[in-house]
């Protein structure tokens, strides 16, 4: 998809995809259904991201999102 990186995620996830955060080669997939946390990782979507929750395999459930640095 041509743009940035962002307006594809954004793109995805209005199509049912889910978020993902990447973490060196590891991909966790990010299950929240709180509006604050999702309107939070559409705000970062393409970006560096602090995710806090708890895993399970490669699914994060995901409980607070704040800006990475």
């Amino acid at each position: 998809m041509p743009g940035k990186a962002a307006d594809c995620t954004r793109a995805c996830i209005q199509h049912g995809s889910k978020y993902a955060l990447v973490v060196g080669d590891k991909v966790y997939t990010l299950e929240t259904s709180d509006k604050a946390a999702l309107d939070k990782l559409n705000e970062l979507a393409g970006a560096k991201a602090k995710v806090t929750g708890e895993i399970d395999g490669t699914t994060v459930t995901v409980k607070s999102v704040s800006a990475g640095s």
